[in-house]
């Protein structure tokens, strides 16, 4: 883990960092913010997945996070969203809203699985290596995230049972299979088979489960001016989900919020309360 930049925070630290992957086969960069609780042992950790054209610095820069994970005594992980400079044809599509950006799931299609092994990188590479070298604690992990990383927050901790206590999101792309973002990113990474791609749906995951698999509730905030509700985002398809399986879900939708981080530094005090009430922050 190769330290990049640091920043005195709120009592705590601010820390850009970067390791070589193994499991993606390029550098990775990531940010963590610790809080001044960690300097006495091991504090909970509360993962944040950014969307499509973002990186590790700009859930830090523009949330506005860092004062009341302070207070409670969270450490807040933030992975870049996308491998770079792998250099295949197509690569930059992702600031395009295309293939190319990381969708937090492993590629089974040429050429993007030599590469795109987003899920693989967060949880068996990235989170074991931060517990290694940092004080955050493992067995009191949440998880959050915004449009393309609230998808990836909601279909992570869906996916692994037991690796996340509390899950939240922004505006996520709640059914990717029925949204062009998705179907363009499922079907260059997954390959054509509509069935396949259930396993990287939210509303799907959620809608197969046999009971709450979060009983102590899911939150989601969602803006109503945003211009991506009605194409892109789909809430009502995991709020019918949720319902099915009798999964406790705050969907909170908001007058004249758009898809942007004004609406996250907004509400992101709630989520962090959320997932501190879980974790024992």
């Amino acid at each position: 883990m190769r330290l990049l930049g640091e920043h005195a925070c709120f009592g705590g630290v601010q820390r850009f960092c970067a390791h070589d992957s193994s499991v993606v086969g390029l550098p990775m960069r990531f940010s963590v913010f610790l809080p001044p609780r960690a300097r006495e042992g091991r504090v909970p950790l509360l993962v944040y997945l950014a969307g499509l054209t973002c990186t590790e610095e700009t859930f830090p820069v523009k949330a506005g996070a860092q004062r009341l994970a302070a207070e409670l005594g969270l450490a807040l992980l933030a992975p870049d969203t996308s491998p770079r400079g792998a250099g295949l044809p197509g690569e930059a599509d992702a600031w395009d809203f295309g293939v190319g950006a990381g969708f937090w799931l492993d590629a089974t299609r040429e050429p993007w699985s030599r590469h795109w092994r987003m899920e693989s990188w967060l949880l068996d590479e990235l989170l074991p290596l931060v517990a290694t070298q940092l004080p955050v604690d493992l067995d009191r992990a949440g998880i959050f995230g915004h449009s393309m990383g609230g998808h990836g927050a909601l279909t992570l901790a869906l996916r692994h049972p037991g690796r996340f206590r509390s899950v939240s999101a922004f505006a996520p792309i709640a059914a990717p299979s029925l949204c062009p973002w998705g179907e363009k990113a499922f079907s260059g990474y997954l390959g054509d088979d509509r069935g396949s791609w259930k396993a990287h749906d939210a509303s799907e995951l959620m809608r197969a489960q046999s009971g709450a698999p979060y009983p102590d509730g899911i939150l989601v905030d969602q803006g109503l001016a945003d211009r991506f509700l009605d194409e892109q985002l789909h809430p009502e398809a995991f709020e019918a989900a949720c319902a099915a399986v009798g999964q406790p879900l705050a969907l909170r939708r908001h007058e004249a919020y758009d898809h942007g981080y004004y609406f996250i530094a907004s509400f992101v005090d709630d989520h962090l309360r959320h997932h501190a009430r879980a974790l024992g922050g």
